[in-house]
């Protein structure tokens, strides 16, 4: 980390998706530079999810764990009230919950898997948005951060419901900016390219696999959570308050490479 330990000191933050992968990352790294820290996901039995908010627990810095599916407009409107009724504000949200199904093309996607594609990762994105931009025009302020993906902006094969639920990330980041920019509040999307996460890891089983990856973009190497992470923080500060509706791509500078066979 380049940031300064304290430069989200005071703030409140909900980070959803954050058991594992660019989730997680964000809020450990969100919790070092001093923001409390609320942690969602959608799975909790296997304890990850608490696991990361006992890791920014132990850092001093307060946070709690819910199960979340942001699909659902009662639970998320639920987490909401809760997080307020601890914290009393929250002043940055990180959509980062997901959900991809590779190896289908539109024309073979079935109609059940691109409806949760869409509705996790652009539904998700518009209903946790919405509740906590409720709250963020009571405060006058506050920062959201919408993941979306290079391949938002570029398609590759075999992931078309993901491409499209991405690129309506990027769209509703822009649209909702200039909703809510009389309210000093700013939405921006963080595009990541391939990153490396247990997640995916049966993308990353060979080095062969991973030289081929890194060839193909222009810095020379895999990116990593930490370089989501560090551009998460700088939208989520003070840094970035003359940011609105912005998608900041986040992909070593490489061309849009394609799936790995």
């Amino acid at each position: 980390m380049v940031y300064d330990g304290n430069i989200l000191k005071g703030k409140t933050a909900i980070v959803t998706g954050a058991r594992r992968g660019i989730g997680k990352g964000i809020a450990i790294n969100f919790a070092k530079v001093g923001a409390d820290v609320v942690v969602c996901d959608n799975v909790i039995e296997d304890g990850k999810l608490e696991e990361v908010a006992k890791e920014i627990r132990d850092m001093k810095r307060a946070s709690l764990s819910f199960k979340l599916d942001v699909t659902q407009k009662s639970a998320v409107n639920n987490m909401i009230k809760k997080v307020i009724a601890k914290f009393r504000k929250i002043d940055i949200l990180v959509n980062c919950a997901g959900i991809s199904l590779p190896g289908k093309s539109l024309l073979e996607c079935d109609e059940p898997s691109w409806n949760i594609v869409i509705d996790v990762n652009l539904n998700g994105t518009f209903l946790c948005s919405q509740a906590v931009a409720k709250q963020m025009i009571k405060q006058k302020k506050g920062s959201i951060i919408n993941i979306a993906s290079d391949i938002g902006i570029k398609p590759i094969k075999n992931v078309g419901s993901y491409c499209v639920s991405k690129a309506g990330v990027i769209m509703f980041t822009q649209q909702l900016s200039m909703e809510l920019g009389e309210y000093k509040i700013r939405v921006n999307a963080i595009a990541p390219g391939f990153i490396p996460t247990d997640i995916n890891t049966p993308l990353w089983n060979s080095i062969s696999k991973q030289k081929k990856v890194a060839n193909g973009i222009l810095i020379g190497r895999l990116g990593s959570t930490g370089d989501i992470s560090n551009a998460a923080i700088f939208l989520a500060s003070d840094n970035s308050s003359f940011v609105t509706g912005h998608t900041l791509v986040v992909n070593g500078g490489g061309p849009i490479v394609p799936p790995l066979a």
